[in-house]
């Protein structure tokens, strides 16, 4: 009897110490779309893929016009992915890059619009992931384009 008292004993309690390593892997961003929103694995690791190339793009290859398309293919298709405060940012710093003409290569829309989409990816960023740490980051490049365009004004995709 003490021999499986111990047994259950030790169970319950390996199954208690890995619950908080599951539950902290889930996420960065501290808000955004509902924290209950059930969301699609397929369409998570699609986007995930999506993220790591447009993340490439961004920091390797300063390809920031392959960037945007990658990030706008995730807000398009997923929009409750779970890393959009991170999809925000490299869209938003990407087009304000292109906007300043860096980069390898050449931007298809002039600097005005670049630096409106800028300003409109770094605001939903601020707007919606407060608690992101990618927040801190964003705030000086949104204070040069104007200050965040406020909640009314950005585009809900």
């Amino acid at each position: 009897m003490k021999k499986v008292f111990l047994i259950f004993s030790v169970l319950v309690l390996a199954l208690v110490c890995a619950v908080p390593l599951q539950v902290r892997a889930q996420g960065r961003a501290k808000s955004g779309p509902d924290a209950s929103t059930v969301r699609d694995p397929e369409l998570e690791k699609d986007s995930l893929h999506n993220l790591e190339v447009a993340r490439h793009y961004f920091k390797l290859k300063k390809a920031y016009v392959a960037a945007i398309k990658r990030c706008e293919e995730i807000i398009a298709g997923n929009p409750t992915f779970a890393r959009m405060d991170e999809v925000l940012y490299i869209a938003g710093e990407s087009s304000l890059r292109l906007a300043d003409n860096r980069g390898k290569q050449a931007p298809n829309l002039p600097a005005d619009k670049l630096r409106d989409d800028a300003r409109e990816y770094l605001s939903r960023l601020v707007q919606q992931y407060p608690e992101s740490s990618f927040t801190k980051q964003v705030e000086s490049d949104l204070s040069s384009l104007g200050g965040p365009k406020k909640p009314e004004e950005t585009n809900k995709q």
